[in-house]
């Protein structure tokens, strides 16, 4: 008996009855999107190809829906015979949402249909003027689009000074210090080109090789002057001693002190958790922490990373994704600047080790009040079984519905035929983007088409919060909100960039249970300044500006 089917096994006999878990369905196709993932893949098994790409939610025209935005591969030299130069190359995608479930391609006229070796991508407003910019990580020259408030956006990689030409992964957009204006992280992988790759072989089959066979690269922080334009502080902030092989970063503040703090998950290497010390540099506390390794000591493959408090104590904890036969770490802050493994206690570590996980989000699909956690998965070899009999290149995801007690049960197999999919999944991100009230689901897929996962049945109640800074940066990126309900307080943060390669939608969302009415909305702005409102009512996309609420927390 294997250990995949044992993990289903344990699967079956724990989890909820279907009937009482709300049901997710795939309407990709009746939603317009036809986007589908390219990887040049001739056999060479160059060791970029298992590795793309991202998505985003936005709303690029501000008309209250969420639009998406999908990160493409690209053909790699020489050009795969048959494909000409004058051939249309493959290019990103931007889905424009008209409010009725549809989705319309508009990103040769919105100018952001990048033909770049993309993997990544991240949402903010770089220049406060309402509109959200967008920035694409490549393997090769980054791409950073201005949003011209007019439907259509502006390349201002050169202006901007942001077109690093490592091989950009992850990215998100933050204010690390506080002065109004977002800034920009970018996490960077290994310094590889094609003419550098090399032959690896597992029994003797033809694999993607281990990335410890390529030195990492150092990540980039860019600070926001002001003017349009960002300096690389890499070095003077304190990121550059370090170099792992960064694959996705999440920005939260976890000692709860106003500033924003990054964790990087690196691929067989350490991950960093950088304190912000308020000064503009940051000190690397991952070990001292107890997040840089697994509970053993081991480095492990981190893919993906978010931030999310799911047993509202107030502080934020921390999910890792990894590599099959490895967990995925949930790590739980225990305050004092101390974070403990709780994988296995939680019921999370063992449902994990069959699977090879990417893109991960803490999400309340149910509104129920308290975080789940959704996992993206899918192998590297689609050769998997012949020289590993428990590999599965397509995976099933995974949701782990949270039972409220510090443990995790997983329920995909009986929430809907959206879950029961088997994919080679990779970026993930949540949004409700048909403003009903709960979050449905975005998966990509390598060498596929996306899978937009509905959410259905949701009866519980609901708050979702839009931010606008006057004193912060415009999208309040960084702003702590705690709601009360009852006996319910939950917090969010307002981020930008996390999961894997992706964005979720940037409001923030909250189950309310069978809550209509919330007693305490309180705001802590990154500013410093901090409102509060009382008895809100539930079930509404509520708006909040800054310094406009009137009342101190």
């Amino acid at each position: 008996m294997n250990l995949f089917f044992i993990c289903f096994l344990l699967l079956f006999i724990s989890s909820p009855s279907a009937a009482d878990l709300l049901q997710f369905t795939s309407v990709t196709k009746e939603a317009g999107i036809h986007f589908k993932h390219h990887v040049d893949a001739r056999g060479q098994r160059y060791f970029i190809e298992p590795l793309g790409g991202g998505a985003a939610f936005l709303d690029y025209n501000n008309d209250g829906f969420q639009d998406i935005y999908l990160v493409n591969g690209a053909d790699l030299p020489p050009l795969p015979k048959g494909r000409l130069d004058a051939d249309e190359p493959p290019r990103n995608a931007l889905y424009c949402n008209n409010g009725e479930g549809m989705f319309t391609d508009v990103a040769g006229a919105a100018g952001v249909a990048d033909t770049g070796y993309g993997m990544g991508c991240a949402v903010g407003d770089y220049d406060n003027d309402g509109f959200p910019d967008l920035y694409v990580t490549n393997f090769g020259a980054n791409v950073f689009f201005r949003n011209n408030g007019d439907g259509t956006f502006t390349d201002v990689t050169t202006r901007t000074g942001t077109g690093d030409t490592r091989w950009g992964t992850s990215c998100a957009f933050v204010d690390y210090d506080n002065d109004g204006f977002l800034d920009l992280y970018v996490a960077n992988y290994v310094k590889y080109t094609i003419e550098s790759d090399q032959v690896c072989m597992n029994k003797g089959v033809r694999v993607y090789c281990d990335p410890r066979l390529y030195e990492g690269e150092s990540d980039i922080l860019y600070r926001n002057n002001g003017d349009g334009t960002f300096t690389d502080m890499t070095e003077s902030a304190g990121f550059s001693g370090s170099t792992g092989r960064g694959l996705a970063l999440a920005w939260g503040d976890y000692d709860d002190d106003g500033d924003m703090d990054v964790y990087i998950a690196n691929d067989a290497d350490q991950n960093f958790l950088y304190r912000n010390n308020g000064d503009g540099t940051f000190t690397d506390v991952s070990l001292t922490a107890g997040v840089g390794f697994s509970e053993d000591g081991e480095a492990e493959n981190g893919m993906g990373v978010d931030f999310g408090d799911y047993d509202n104590d107030g502080r934020l904890d921390l999910i890792v994704t990894n590599f099959q036969g490895q967990t995925n770490t949930l790590y739980h802050n225990e305050g004092n600047g101390l974070f403990s493994d709780v994988s296995y206690a939680s019921k999370i570590g063992t449902m994990s080790l069959p699977y090879l996980a990417w893109g991960v989000s803490f999400c309340d699909y149910d509104n129920d009040g308290y975080q789940d956690l959704f996992v993206a998965n899918g192998h590297l070899d689609e050769n998997v079984q012949a020289f590993n009999p428990t590999g599965f290149y397509e995976q099933p995801n995974l949701l782990f519905r949270n039972n409220q007690a510090g443990t995790f049960d997983e329920v995909g197999v009986d929430s809907g035929s959206g879950m029961r999919l088997e994919q080679v999944s990779r970026g993930f991100a949540y949004s409700d983007y048909d403003n009903d009230g709960d979050l449905d689901l975005l998966v990509t897929n390598l060498k596929g088409i996306p899978d937009l996962l509905e959410n259905g049945g949701n009866q519980n109640g609901w708050l979702i919060l839009k931010l606008i800074g006057t004193r912060s940066n415009r999208d309040a990126i960084g702003a702590r909100v705690k709601v009360t309900t009852g006996n319910l307080t939950q917090i969010r943060e307002v981020q930008s960039g996390s999961s894997y390669l992706s964005q979720n939608d940037m409001r923030l969302h909250f189950g309310l249970e069978k809550h209509r009415r919330v007693d305490r909305v309180g705001i802590r702005w990154p500013s410093g300044l901090q409102e509060r409102l009382e008895g809100v009512e539930a079930n509404q996309i509520l708006t909040l500006v800054e310094a406009a609420i009137g009342s101190s927390w």
